[in-house]
């Protein structure tokens, strides 16, 4: 047939798409299916082999059906693998295995969904075969007792066929969308032009992103501010989704200012013409309907027959709308009584581009297991905004820690309920002792496997207890006691020399036991591979072979710098030589130099000023000192709000009349992720270079790399130090017309291992001392 259209579907994908129906309901303390798929997969293959030599597994199959929808055919293609085929008097039999972490004796019959993926296999199959009668098995099994679980079931071809052909006409409707929609979007992106004039070295930067894409290749990108980073890498990636190279766009970040960059880089190519559906995901806890989420039909109106009506609210907002913004969700889900937080999940199904939080690709809590579950990597683009964010975010992900005054908590909150459970909790806990025996400061264990056993085992009771759905006292605190222990037990699956195990006491002498990730790798690499090119990008990407080798990239990945389109002229930077923040520095005396400092720089000229200090301590220190002689100070306090931090940034106005100068700290929310554009900042004084404190944990990551590359004190400190210094002097040159002026003030900046981290653009600076640096500032700001 001439001009049919195809379309390519999984087996999972469509049945779970098609049929899932009911409640979200939070009750249940079963964990997600898809890490019960993952973390049961050795087992999957114990059960594949223990069926003997008749046993066919993991059976590639697929089918192409026709149908019609407005006029127009269209091919849908059905694909997925069967775990296992058989045969049984003369019967083949589909067999579909699951892996399960809940007691076997709560499953008393097929789970729907877990059906329908074998019934269309065993139509795939028995089409193909010529058999008019085939059966089909759901095999489950207990992830830790490895106990199984069988349910058979005997269908006619006819009746298959009458099955798989009403589910493939719903479907029909969506493919028909999808490859409509697809269509336009390709066909607006080749008239498609870069919206701006091209900047020095931009169109170089925009071939290079294009370029990995298309060599499905990861690129790392140290671009200054100004550089255009955002337009550089967006439209490259939409370019080569027009060509059909890519399939989709995952822009993350680790910031809401930066979403909204994205946001608006997307609005802007499609007010050019563009045909594009971009979603944001909001995170549950501020997009939920309720103070705090409780996704059960008891709690919430909403989740009592989501599944039923999500379908219709996607499909509604994907016929009418292109931007879908976080109030736009809240629109649709209100007018079709759903969840707004798992109705932006199903939307990201069907759009071009996602921008989310590194965790929807990264956190192996709360990645998107409908794109990132399956181990057959897909077209997909990753561009990674702020990228130097990720590495200490990828080994928070990455680490798990669980204290042993949990335990006795949570077992006394548990009470005489559940014996067995108890138990568990009881053994657990004297693990621990034993093991808080041997720290009297800090201990560093070679494995802790009994531990892991008895965790596994208390998974399993806690499985059992929270399927009763009984009312306990302070469910809250056991749920999250959960889900550490699940988290504690997730990662210690993936348990390699890139963690270190160690026991110590956190600052109220809590004992905890922490598996730390050390280099998160081959985890984010493990991520990546899911798709086909990721591009990092930030304004303070140094060194960048550090971060390369951090973030999962390989030798053969390309890494450039974007050169600053900004004059120096318009920015002046000075270092302070006689000024330390060393501890044994941080005198009254020293503490008065640096207010000194801060009163000549801030008087050069009347505007808005930012001071960020390496800690709340030193910042009180010497505001207390400064008393008085700074005008207009204001003071960042520790857990601001939003509206908090709202009203301290909007102290800092344009075309002031009067100085405003502002404490801050950093590495806190005013040092990255704001955009103080013209005179609404004018300069900026970095107080120390934002080298961690030294604790037990910065010491073994200091022993880790030097054991590795004697590079502890640059992996442990200095880069992480240096990249609060370089995102808080960020702050103040935002755009061309921007003017303005640095002061670092630590005289280890004059150190050659600290100059080798300053950015090209720094250079040359200003060594200087008070009296010099007024004369500097009285030249800059009258020149």
């Amino acid at each position: 047939m001439e001009n049919i259209r195809k379309v390519t579907i999984s087996v999972r994908n469509l049945v779970e798409f098609i049929l899932n129906a009911g409640d979200i309901d939070n009750r249940y303390g079963r964990r997600d299916s898809m890490e019960a798929m993952q973390q049961g997969s050795k087992l999957h293959r114990k059960i594949q082999k223990s069926m003997g030599s008749g046993y066919q597994a993991e059976v590639m199959l697929r089918i192409a059906v026709e149908k019609l929808q407005e006029g127009e055919w269209y091919e849908i293609n059905v694909e997925g693998r069967a775990d296992g085929i058989f045969q049984e008097e003369d019967l083949p039999v589909i067999d579909e295995i699951k892996g399960v972490y809940m007691e076997l004796a709560h499953i008393t019959d097929m789970i729907p969904v877990h059906r329908a993926q074998a019934m269309c296999y065993a139509y795939i199959y028995a089409k193909q075969c010529s058999h008019e009668r085939i059966g089909i098995r759901l095999t489950y099994c207990n992830i830790e007792s490895e106990q199984i679980k069988y349910f058979d079931e005997k269908f006619t071809l006819k009746a298959l066929e009458d099955w798989f052909d009403k589910l493939t006409c719903e479907y029909c409707k969506w493919a028909a969308w999808q490859y409509q929609w697809r269509v336009q979007m390709q066909e607006s992106c080749r008239g498609l032009a870069f919206p701006f004039p091209y900047r020095s070295g931009q169109k170089d930067l925009v071939a290079g992103v294009y370029k990995t894409i298309l060599r499905e290749k990861k690129l790392f990108i140290e671009a200054p501010t100004g550089v255009g980073k955002t337009i550089s890498t967006v439209y490259p990636s939409v370019m080569a989704m027009g060509e059909g190279q890519a399939e989709k766009i995952f822009y993350t970040t680790a910031k809401t200012i930066t979403r909204t960059v994205a946001e608006d880089t997307f609005g802007l190519l499609i007010e050019k013409g563009l045909k594009f559906k971009v979603v944001t995901i909001t995170a549950k806890e501020k997009i939920c309907i309720l103070e705090k989420p409780d996704c059960n039909p008891v709690a919430c109106e909403r989740a009592g027959g989501h599944f039923d009506r999500v379908n219709d609210a996607v499909y509604d907002m994907l016929t009418h709308e292109t931007r879908i913004s976080r109030e736009l969700i809240q629109l649709y889900a209100k007018k079709h009584r759903v969840c707004p937080f798992e109705m932006s999940l199903d939307v990201t199904l069907w759009a071009d581009a996602v921008i989310c939080d590194y965790n929807y690709i990264f956190d192996p809590n709360v990645y998107l297991r409908r794109f990132f579950a399956n181990e057959k990597p897909q077209k997909f683009v990753f561009l990674i905004d702020e990228a130097h964010n990720l590495v200490e975010r990828a080994r928070e992900m990455y680490s798990a820690t669980l204290y042993k005054e949990d335990f006795l908590t949570v077992k006394k909150l548990i009470g005489d309920r559940h014996k067995n459970l108890v138990k568990c909790l009881e053994r657990c806990n004297s693990d621990f002792l034993i093991m808080k025996r041997e720290c009297d400061d800090c201990e560093v264990f070679e494995d802790i496997n009994g531990l892991a056993l008895h965790l596994q085992r208390l998974m399993a009771e806690f499985d059992e207890y929270l399927q009763e759905k009984a009312a306990v006292e302070d469910k809250e605190t056991i749920v999250r006691f959960y889900l550490d222990v699940r988290h504690f037990v997730h990662m210690y699956e993936l348990l390699d020399e890139n963690y270190l195990i160690y026991a110590d006491y956190d600052e109220t002498a809590r004992f905890r036991v922490k598996l730390m990730c050390m280099d998160p790798s081959r985890n984010l690499l493990q991520c990546l591979n899911k798709g086909k090119s990721a591009v990092f990008f930030s304004a303070t990407l140094l060194p960048i072979r550090y971060y390369k080798e951090q973030l999962g990239g390989k030798e053969e990945d390309y890494a450039v710098y974007a050169p600053s389109p900004f004059s120096t002229d318009n920015r002046l930077l000075m270092v302070g030589s006689d000024v330390s923040t060393k501890y044994n520095r941080r005198t009254d005396s020293e503490y008065e130099r640096i207010v000194q400092y801060i009163e000549c720089f801030t008087a050069a000229k009347v505007g808005n000023y930012f001071v960020f200090f390496p800690s709340y301590a030193m910042l009180q220190s010497v505001a207390e000192l400064a008393g008085e002689r700074l005008p207009g100070l204001v003071l960042q306090t520790s857990s601001m709000t939003e509206e908090e931090k709202e009203r301290f940034l909007t102290d800092f106005a344009e075309e002031t009349k009067a100085t405003r100068i502002g404490f801050c700290v950093m590495g806190g929310i005013f040092s990255e992720g704001i955009d103080l554009k013209n005179d609404r900042l004018i300069g900026a004084v970095i107080v120390g270079t934002g080298l961690p404190m030294v604790c037990n944990e910065r010491e073994l990551f200091r022993g880790f790399y030097d054991e590795r590359s004697q590079s502890g004190f640059e992996y442990a400190y200095l880069y992480v130090g240096m990249n609060k210094v370089l995102q808080s002097a960020g702050r103040v040159i935002r755009t061309i017309e921007d003017k303005g002026a640095i002061l670092l003030l630590d005289e280890r900046f004059l150190n050659r291992q600290y100059q080798e981290l300053f950015p090209r653009e720094w250079f040359p600076f200003e060594t200087v001392q008070l009296p010099l640096m007024e004369q500097k500032l009285k030249e800059f700001w009258n020149d």
